[in-house]
């Protein structure tokens, strides 16, 4: 006899017959949501949206619920035991000195410095044995911190430096051209610029791109016809030659320029998707030259690299879905006439350049291994990194005589090495001086199979003698899409969760780009879920395994994956004890009418392409598959009301609906971050006292009365 539930209760019953209990009630006394009901019409199938007014950031009763929701989330995060203890820890951890990888321009040697809590790094620069200057400090940029630096562009010989801000976190960004000698600005600023980068030609002016800045929402309103520009130094940016794009009937999202060193050459290219572009050649020492089409479809990804005269250095996937070096004669530069300097291996090459070499980075099971080439593809060597992890640089000038690079992994902090490029010889150039023992820790890599049987990458990092009794603190982190690798880095966040006896476990999924575009292709669109089956085939190695249970695992990821975690937690909500889906793309069914969405059509595809395609958004869309009667884990949503890359109003929609119908006592937060976008550029005291809520949140959520490092906790109770 099957028994009898309430109608209300229907969804239980896929879980099986059981006694009627009620619900606990809820820990938090949530901000009433106003419902009003928008319906839209898929090929025949109507989709309710009740919070749709929630995506209008410019009301104002979408700021008052914005006030209220942080109200209500600092309110329970406040009464955290511990949380406190978190901050302190996170800021005295924090406080050490932290230098990049240095690099030249002119007769300086440039490298970026924090000296411990500084809200933004410092561009310094010296000249050969003397003492480094600062030369560029954005924390003077604005009094909050929250200007910040992000692209810089010298000119070949090193006398002018264009660099580019942004306000609040915004991708939205302004250009500045300075005169590196005595740093004064050469005329004025270059504003409303988007998605850019900036290439010299000459010392005469640049080249960049951007949109038309939208007459409603700067924030959410759609930007898709991208242009690319030409200013010359002395200008009125009114006065800017529109270079490409801009015309109706062929529209690009996105269009960059790259100039080669010598000044001959311009090379155009255009997307509309975030993989694959157009390329284009025009020749700047003729005059009137038209266009040359290198690659006419955007079936593949193919960028200059360098050239030597006459011959061109492209970077392709083009028949060679892991990436190849080719050269072709600039007078004649398609696809028929490329010969292979490097060819293609069964690793993604990820190459750079410096001292007249080739650096050829490669992935192996997401960790690197460099080998070097001569512009002929004559092999060099492989060099032998300081141990298994990730490195990065490996990058210059053809005339110098040393190059730099970085290596890290999970748990060693990043050091800089000087790279001798004729003896093959290094030495550490500069380590950090950390509060955080690297020797207590390792990592592991194990392979697992996912639903469909693929085996499936994943780094563990942990404690030496981690006892496997099902019990300890486990965050699964993700991405999976857009082509992005996730290797082996150190973070001090992660540093401050290791140190917790917490585990930090990370697959590498497909829809990433760790095993090339093949790897890439088979989780995007109709293969979408792939990538949770991967990733919840992750949670559950870890499960069986014992390094935790679902008691003490959290699912974390940002942008394309809080899509993650949110897809999970709807489609898998027993699997795991906390959710924490940061900037996320939840709402699958309008992400592509918001900004510069309609962008990520190649991974995701878009609910008006088809009914197969809506259909199957609207199975994983995390916003449309929250339903009533079931207990979702804790979550801790997390975004910034300046994003205007993921639009805020996706997280807005998924707390309020997640909010109405959670079954239980446990939680369900958003933390709303002002004056801050998508991530970038984020001030250092804003990313300590999120993560001491989010960490907070975690660990009290996993039943934790106090950290679980006994040490840490009479540290700062003293």
């Amino acid at each position: 006899m099957k028994c009898p539930l309430p109608i209300l209760f229907v969804p239980l019953l896929a879980i099986g017959c059981q006694d009627f209990q009620e619900p606990k009630k809820s820990q938090v006394n949530y901000p009433a949501t106003e419902k009003k009901i928008i319906i839209d019409n898929y090929f025949g199938e109507e989709v309710k949206d009740p919070f749709r007014w929630l995506e209008d950031d410019n009301s104002e009763a979408t700021k008052a619920w914005v006030t209220l929701q942080n109200e209500t989330t600092h309110a329970y995060l406040e009464n955290i035991p511990f949380r406190k203890n978190l901050k302190d820890r996170l800021q005295e951890l924090w406080n050490y000195e932290k230098i990049t990888t240095p690099f030249k321009e002119g007769d300086y040697t440039y490298f970026y410095k924090n000296d411990g809590l500084q809200n933004q790094y410092v561009l310094y620069r010296f000249e050969e044995g003397e003492k480094a200057q600062v030369f560029l400090d954005p924390n003077r940029f604005s009094e909050d911190g929250t200007t910040s630096l992000m692209a810089i562009s010298f000119t070949e010989d090193g006398e002018l430096l264009a660099y580019t801000i942004s306000e609040g976190g915004s991708d939205w960004r302004k250009i500045i051209v300075i005169e590196t000698q005595n740093c004064t600005i050469k005329e004025d600023t270059i504003k409303d610029v988007k998605f850019s980068n900036i290439s010299w030609y000459k010392n005469e002016g640049f080249y960049y791109s951007s949109y038309d800045k939208p007459l409603g929402s700067e924030l959410s309103d759609k930007t898709d016809q991208h242009k690319l520009y030409y200013h010359r130094l002395g200008t009125k940016q009114s006065e800017d030659k529109l270079i490409f794009g801009g015309t109706p009937s062929e529209k690009h999202r996105y269009i960059t320029a790259k100039v080669t060193k010598d000044n001959n050459y311009l090379l155009i290219s255009a997307a509309n998707s975030t993989a694959g572009n157009k390329l284009f050649l025009k020749n700047l020492v003729e005059k009137n030259s038209s266009l040359i089409p290198i690659i006419s479809n955007e079936e593949s990804d193919t960028y200059l690299i360098d050239n030597r005269g006459a011959n061109l250095f492209l970077v392709t996937n083009y028949k060679a879905p892991n990436q190849k070096i080719v050269q072709v004669p600039a007078s004649s530069p398609t696809p028929e006439n490329w010969i292979d300097i490097i060819p293609e291996t069964e690793y993604v090459l990820n190459p750079t350049k410096g001292g007249g070499y080739f650096f050829a980075e490669y992935m192996v099971d997401a960790n690197s291994k460099v080998l070097q080439y001569n512009y002929d593809g004559a092999y060099i060597r492989e060099i032998q990194l300081p141990g298994i992890g990730s490195t990065s640089g490996f990058s210059g000038k053809k005339d110098d005589k040393e190059v730099y690079f970085n290596f890290t992994n999970y748990y060693t902090p990043g050091s800089s090495y000087k790279f001798s490029v004729n003896s093959g010889h290094y030495e550490q150039y500069w380590s950090p001086q950390i509060d955080f023992d690297p020797q207590l820790y390792e990592s592991k890599q194990v392979f697992y199979p996912s639903k469909d049987g693929t085996e499936i990458p994943m780094i563990i990092t942990y404690k030496k003698d981690l006892d496997l009794n099902a019990k300890n603190p486990t965050i699964l982190y993700g991405y999976g899409g857009f082509n992005v690798s996730l290797t082996p880095y150190f973070s001090i966040v992660n540093a401050i969760w290791l140190e917790q006896e917490g585990v930090y476990a990370v697959p590498n999924l497909r829809g990433g780009g760790e095993y090339g575009k093949d790897w890439h292709d088979s989780g995007i669109k109709l293969k979408k879920q792939n990538v949770f089956d991967d990733f919840i085939a992750a949670a559950e190695y870890l499960i069986k395994h014992k390094y935790t249970s679902n008691k003490y695992l959290a699912i974390k990821g940002g942008s394309n994956g809080g899509l993650l975690v949110g897809a999970t937690l709807t489609q898998r909500p027993d699997l795991m004890q906390v959710a924490l889906p940061a900037v996320g793309v939840l709402d699958m069914l309008r992400y592509h009418t918001f900004t510069s969405g309609a962008g990520w059509h190649y991974d995701y595809g878009t609910s008006e392409d088809s009914a197969e395609m809506f259909t199957y958004l609207k199975a994983y869309s995390p916003l449309h598959n929250i339903k009533n009667g079931i207990t979702y884990p804790a979550t801790l949503i997390t975004t910034g009301d300046h994003d205007d890359r993921v639009v805020p109003a996706h997280s807005f929609k998924f707390a309020a609906e997640l909010q109405d119908k959670q079954y239980g006592d446990k939680p369900v937060l958003i933390r709303i971050e002002t004056n801050a976008g998508h991530g970038a550029g984020t001030p250092v005291n804003k990313t300590i006292e999120q993560y001491a809520d989010i960490f907070g949140f975690t660990f009290y959520n996993m039943g934790y009365k106090e950290l679980p490092n006994k040490k840490v906790n009479k540290i700062f109770k003293e």
